[in-house]
């Protein structure tokens, strides 16, 4: 399928010009609907959210979903500088005022939840409500890695991809076999159904998108050391028990520099709980963004 066949009836895609870059963006609910932000994380795009999309703008969100810098469609800078996490929170932001929208809720899963900590971290009176998903608080993750070694040993990967061109040769080979394996080896089974992993593979070969997207991971490595960030926009933490990569004791940390903020952990979910358990994500989002009407 192409782009625009995954796309459904009432969903709107567009690209818009933020912060140096052009993104491209998915909209759908009612045009005056309360603006709703939702980040996807690596390796996916928009379309992570295809099972949340319409549920939440059928109940009355305006949802905005961008390809983040460096994924699919949008626009894919070259310089590693280009992925620095204050950089990735600032597309945010301009992507909202670019949009009309001085104040909106936002939804991040995995490497869009590290930009939604930061966002609301850095521009606290423009976040309405929060929710992550499966995302540790950039100043935990670090100090959790060091003081827990089962924790690094599943971080492991984002060391592999520190390394020059090696992660690009290796996960890339035959049509990003070894990329594909990864996401269904991490996932549960039905995750994934038939041709999904198709629709990645063909955002992931757009030129210069997979080394984009692995320059997140490089950029964060040279971030200088921050205090604890505290986070004040209210907040719900979503973490699969089984999540092979973060374990939740960086979800209970990262609570920890919250104000105001309640941790749910899913049994049986994986680090694919948005695609695992689709009902309970949006149920559970809404509850939280609808408790101040």
């Amino acid at each position: 399928m192409t782009q625009a066949e995954i796309m459904q009836p009432g969903w709107n895609s567009r690209f818009q010009t933020v912060n140096g870059v052009n993104l491209h963006v998915v909209e759908a609910g009612p045009a005056g609907g309360r603006p709703l932000i939702l980040l996807h994380g690596f390796p996916e795009f928009w379309w992570a959210w295809r099972r949340q999309i319409q549920p939440l703008a059928d109940a009355g969100f305006r949802v905005i979903v961008p390809d983040m810098r460096g994924y699919n469609l949008s626009e894919a800078p070259q310089r590693l500088a280009d992925y620095h996490l204050d950089v990735l929170a600032s597309d945010v932001t301009a992507l909202a005022s670019a949009l009309g929208h001085d104040r909106f809720d936002l939804v991040g899963h995995d490497w869009g939840g590290v930009v939604a900590w930061w966002v609301a971290v850095r521009d606290p009176s423009r976040v309405r409500r929060l929710v992550i998903m499966d995302a540790p608080h950039p100043d935990v993750f670090a100090g959790q890695i060091l003081r827990h070694p089962t924790q690094a040993l599943r971080s492991a990967y984002a060391m592999f991809f520190q390394l020059p061109w090696l992660p690009e040769a290796t996960l890339g080979a035959f049509r990003f076999a070894g990329l594909r394996k990864m996401m269904a080896a991490t996932a549960r089974d039905g995750a994934f159904e038939d041709g999904d992993l198709d629709h990645y593979v063909r955002a992931w070969e757009r030129p210069r998108r997979f080394t984009a997207m692995l320059n997140y991971y490089r950029a964060l490595r040279r971030r200088k050391p921050h205090g604890k960030s505290r986070v004040t926009p209210p907040t719900l933490v979503l973490w699969g028990a089984e999540d092979s990569a973060l374990e939740v004791g960086v979800a209970r940390e990262s609570v920890k520099l919250c104000g105001d903020a309640r941790l749910e952990v899913l049994p049986d979910a994986t680090h694919w709980l948005h695609l695992e358990e689709p009902e309970w994500v949006v149920d559970l989002i809404l509850d939280h963004l609808q408790r101040d009407g």
